[in-house]
């Protein structure tokens, strides 16, 4: 007995040792995927892991193939550098990368053919002064002329000089063939993965199209609304509308049944096209749903509780109105329980990855409930409705770093506007000097996306830029702050908790934890 309990307590010290191994994996390969998601540092990661491969097999074929010279390796490295470096860059071409190679090559070799016609040859020990003057002066005019600048080809140029036993002509060739490996190489990784590094790396692109909608205050219509044209964008999109009841209610309605009640509107063939001509100044939906709001309360009157019969049928009216203007497939569920856990367990269970909630707030900051919904593991959506808008077609989207919520926030405007809408992201600089690099952010962060989507550096203060700008468009898009400590955020609270009176529709996002 006593050696069965001793092996029992062993297996479940192994079992809980493996689960907790497997959750520290499965976190930290969550922060890898969310750190890479920065394209500066999939730039760096590209440089440190693809550079090192390509040169060592230019290397491995130039031991084996007496053409290719050992010189040409140091200008072929710094333009490796300089293509991976900068995939989108003026010298990123690849034609013009194998061109500038080679013609500071034949540069180096015109000027080294003239000194040694005039001098004799010298046998490599020797660099006549001329010679180097002729070669950059040859490859400066000759890469200006093609329109093919880079500054290996000046690299290249001079070790036309000093190749030694190699014959100069050899080391032109052996420049050509490298470059041109080289370049082949890029191309591949550029096309293959570079450019489709949204498709591999940002989640929100394939997912957060189940969308989960707690019915909660005022807005819970319009919010669900909201939510549906996210979840439409995909087309395996759909909207799961629930309403959390007390214990006392969920009995009363079936005390035989003690599971959620839970119906289906609509097929899962995908969503259908949408009435283009609908406008914000539509008339209201069929029986007051969506254009109306939920009340106060939605799970109570001044006579007491709503019975539970009309609770169903209010979600019911709202995913039909919602299924018929949006043409995603709606679900309505009805829990019991506590606010937050039931609303996450009521995601998980329905297969959704993102819950649109309602903007709730709480004596100036957030309620309980959205940042319980902010901790949890799921991407969340705060959505302040300010007016009684149906679509969003000028979206502003603030941007204060490149990330993972970057990335999320512009696929989200760029669902909501889809080809006819216009998405403004922005995002606000301090001084000049740092103009170039948030450019350079932001043209990264748009470059993977479709549709009309613009940049913009301004030189202002966040709550300035927004409140001289906001006014334009439909719907104000920012993050959460969410990987903030908590002492920055109680120093400077997030800018979402500082926007209280906007004309447009606000729409805090949150990335899951991981």
């Amino acid at each position: 007995m006593l050696g069965e309990r001793l092996f029992d307590a062993a297996a479940e010290r192994l079992a809980a040792a493996r689960s907790r191994i497997r959750r520290i994996e499965r976190r930290e390969l969550s922060e890898f995927r969310r750190w890479i998601q920065n394209t500066d540092n999939l730039l760096h990661l590209s440089i440190v892991l693809f550079v090192p491969v390509v040169i060592g097999v230019v290397t491995y074929l130039s031991n084996h193939v007496q053409t290719l010279s050992f010189l040409l390796f140091p200008p072929l490295a710094s333009g490796t550098y300089t293509l991976f470096s900068d995939p989108d860059g003026r010298h990123a071409d690849p034609l013009r990368f194998i061109a500038s190679l080679s013609s500071g090559a034949l540069c180096g070799l015109a000027a080294y053919s003239t000194t040694t016609w005039l001098y004799g040859d010298t046998g490599g020990a020797f660099v006549h002064p001329e010679s180097a003057a002729l070669a950059i002066f040859l490859t400066g005019l000759v890469t200006w002329a093609g329109h093919v600048e880079a500054p290996s080809a000046f690299s290249t140029a001079l070790l036309a000089l000093v190749t030694g036993d190699v014959d100069p002509v050899t080391y032109v060739v052996s420049v050509f063939l490298a470059a041109a490996f080289v370049a082949g190489a890029f191309v591949i990784w550029r096309e293959s993965f570079y450019e489709k590094r949204a498709e591999y790396l940002y989640e929100t692109v394939h997912g957060d199209d189940h969308v989960l909608v707690p019915m909660r205050g005022e807005t819970a219509e319009r919010t669900a609304l909201f939510g549906a044209r996210l979840a439409a964008a995909h087309e395996a999109g759909k909207v799961v509308l629930l309403e959390v009841v007390s214990e006392e209610r969920a009995d009363a309605f079936d005390p035989d049944d003690p599971s959620p009640f839970h119906e289906s509107i609509g097929d899962s063939d995908g969503p259908d096209e949408a009435d283009p001509t609908e406008t914000d100044s539509d008339a209201a939906a069929p029986d007051g749903a969506v254009a109306g709001d939920a009340g106060p309360d939605a799970g109570s009157t001044e006579s007491g509780p709503i019975p539970m019969r009309e609770t169903v049928q209010r979600l019911e009216r709202c995913a039909a109105s919602i299924h018929t203007r949006v043409g995603v497939p709606c679900e309505v569920v009805v829990v019991s329980g506590d606010p937050v856990n039931a609303t996450v367990e009521a995601a998980r269970d329905a297969n959704c990855d993102l819950v649109v909630t309602p903007y709730e707030e709480d004596r100036g900051t957030l309620s309980s409930f959205v940042r319980g919904v902010f901790a949890s593991d799921l991407d969340a959506v705060a959505f302040r409705s300010m007016l009684d808008r149906r679509r969003w077609t000028r979206v502003l989207v603030l941007v204060a770093r490149p990330g993972d919520v970057a990335h999320g926030m512009i696929d989200f405007a760029t669902r909501l506007t889809g080809d006819r809408g216009t998405v403004s992201v922005t995002t606000c600089i301090g001084s000049e000097v740092e103009r170039r690099t948030a450019e350079t952010h932001l043209d990264h962060l748009v470059e993977t996306v479709s549709g009309n989507v613009e940049t913009r550096v301004a030189r202002s203060d966040v709550d300035d830029f927004i409140a001289a700008n906001a006014g334009n468009y439909d719907l104000l898009v920012l993050g959460s702050s969410g990987e903030r400590s908590p002492a920055s955020r109680f120093v400077s609270p997030p800018t979402f908790q500082r926007l209280q009176e906007l004309d447009c529709d606000v729409a805090v996002f949150d990335r899951g934890r991981p």
